[in-house]
């Protein structure tokens, strides 16, 4: 008799074979046996034809403070995350000197959006290097996996002061050997590995660039062999592509920088890489980077999104009209609210008066509609544009804004990519071999962005829709190759002797309702949150963690520690 198993269900196992009909068995935390005939279990989930999946594995997450009241992982948790990575971007909570939590959580807050009262009043920072972080991570029940990064940040912070933030600040032998101290002292402890930044978009409160965004690279690869010296984990980066003009040659530098830490340390690293419209052929000229240096003895793997990076407006928090005049009529207002007032013809005339201003319709043909009865479409289809609305509404883009409002009750979602935003450049970095699935950002960005639903729209739209990819890659691409990217060798895969994690998913109902702005951080902050259709069951090292998307009371997540 074993603890569950699933019965009649298409496993998919992650290693890009297709489906197969066969039932899966539990022990413990183990998955004991896949095939016809596994035996009766104490509990038994009927699968009836739909996928049996490994969980999904994200590489990028930044649920640092999250974690600390939200056991859950939530948005992840709803679409079918299992296992995540914290410690993103250079930016952590640790290590940490006495005094200076205020200013890590304020550089949190001013990198990744997640407010600094919250995460001041959901965390107790009642430890001082990157391995008391995890040990008091690891010492609360958690519904995922959960694997930690330490940041260059918070390295060096806590190394030079106020120094690391200044652009030309070199560490002295003794800041380098305390901030190689905190790495050793963190891989030790089980990080994952290290992250740092050298975007210029990641600035402390003061405005300055983040500290390490102008490291050099003789810091950057004494750090690089301190991890290299456990013979395990990982890098991450957010390399400094951006700047002005062309980024041909700031994309050969930083590509150089990351494979001189990964010969360094032998040890594979993996960063963001978009497009823009901007600089269109940047992506394809910095993967011919990527061949040369992994070529030349370096492991390189970008990570780029499903779909594009966008910003998101609705009437339960701002609108990108908020600052026009008139519009102050609706402060104060839910969204229910703000849509009655908008049937108020004095009201609506108001609102509308502005226009579309000089630029007209073609200002917001790169802001999409998303309405209740269609989901979250992020397609970015020219006729879902707020300026295809208006020109089929005959009206300005501020007028069929407020008639679209009316229309749902509220309930309108627009989308603005500002990165990844070219549909078809997407499909090109999803199926290149050295592109990684990854940059779903859970955690960061609370109330601009919301991209933890990627594995639930990688599977729906470009599996399922545009067939991109078939079920069988496509499930790797979100399973088992991000997991062997990050050493953790026993998750990611459906066989026997893995762990037990998995998901229950009927593919054909795979479903976006629209993201919904709530009020449950700490101290009340907001958020925007999105949930999905489609999943019947995820399992998390044995227990049944979600059913049909309502938390069944497991918490049996554990830490990850990669091989």
């Amino acid at each position: 008799m074993h603890d569950l198993v699933i019965r009649g269900g298409m496993v998919v196992d992650g290693t890009g074979a297709g489906p197969v009909a066969a039932d899966v068995a539990v022990d413990g935390d183990t998955i004991v046996e896949v095939g016809a005939d596994v035996g009766a279990g104490r509990r038994t989930l009927a699968a009836d034809g739909r996928l049996v999946t490994p969980g999904f594995v994200d590489l990028h997450t930044h649920l640092d403070a999250q974690l600390g009241w939200d056991p859950l992982a939530t948005s992840s948790c709803w679409h079918g995350v299992t296992s995540l990575v914290i410690g993103n971007c250079g930016v952590t909570f640790a290590p940490v000197r006495p005094g200076d939590a205020g200013y890590l959580a304020r550089m949190m807050e001013s990198v990744e959006d997640i407010p600094a009262e919250s995460i001041l009043a959901g965390l107790p920072f009642g430890w001082e290097s990157y391995g008391q972080y995890l040990a008091w991570l690891g010492s609360a029940p958690k519904g995922v996996n959960v694997g930690g990064m330490v940041g260059h940040c918070a390295v060096r912070y806590h190394a030079m002061g106020e120094r690391s933030l200044d652009p030309d600040a070199v560490p002295t032998e003794a800041e380098l050997a305390q901030m190689v101290r905190s790495v050793e002292e963190a891989m030790a402890a089980g990080a994952m590995g290290f992250s740092t930044s050298r975007t210029r978009r990641h600035v402390a409160p003061d405005g300055r660039n983040v500290p390490g965004t102008w490291a050099e690279e003789a810091e950057l690869v004494a750090l690089a062999e301190a991890v290299g010296r456990h013979g395990r984990g990982v890098f991450g980066g957010a390399p400094r592509f951006d700047g002005d003009g062309p980024g041909l040659e700031r994309a050969r530098s930083e590509v150089a920088l990351m494979a001189a830490m990964s010969r360094a340390a032998g040890r594979p690293f993996t960063f963001n890489l978009t497009n823009t419209f901007a600089d269109p052929e940047l992506w394809r000229q910095t993967l011919g980077f990527v061949t040369e240096a992994n070529a030349a003895g370096a492991d390189l793997r970008p990570q780029t999104t499903s779909r594009g990076i966008g910003v998101v407006f609705s009437l339960d928090h701002a609108t990108p009209f908020d600052h026009r005049p008139g519009w102050e009529a609706l402060a104060g207002l839910d969204a229910a609210g703000k849509s009655a007032a908008m049937t108020d013809p004095d009201v609506r005339a108001t609102l509308v008066a502005g226009g579309d201003g000089p630029a007209g319709h073609d200002a917001w043909r790169d802001v999409f509609v998303l309405t209740p009865d269609r989901g979250a479409r992020y397609d970015c289809d020219l006729a879902d544009s707020l300026a295809a609305h208006a020109e089929r509404a005959g009206t300005s883009a501020v007028e069929a804004y407020v008639d679209l409002c009316v229309a749902h009750g509220g309930q309108v979602v627009l989308n603005w990519p500002v990165l990844n935003q070219d549909f078809g450049v997407i499909a090109e970095m999803l199926t290149d071999p050295l592109v990684m699935m990854g940059l779903a950002d859970a955690g960061a960005h609370v109330g601009q962005i919301l991209d933890a639903s990627q594995p639930t729209f990688f599977l729906s739209y470009w599996v399922r829709e545009r067939g991109l990819v078939g079920i069988g890659e496509g499930v790797r691409r979100i399973t088992s190759d991000t997991a062997d990217f990050a050493g953790l060798t026993d998750r990611g895969v459906l066989r026997p002797g893995a762990r037990a994690d998995l998901n229950v998913v009927d593919l054909d109902a795979l479903h976006l309702p629209l993201p919904q702005y709530v009020h449950d951080f700490p101290g009340g902050a907001s958020r925007f949150v999105q949930r999905a259709e489609g999943y019947a069951w995820t399992v998390v090292n044995g227990q049944v963690f979600m059913d049909h998307g309502e938390h069944t009371g497991a918490l049996a997540g554990q830490p990850l520690r990669p091989v």
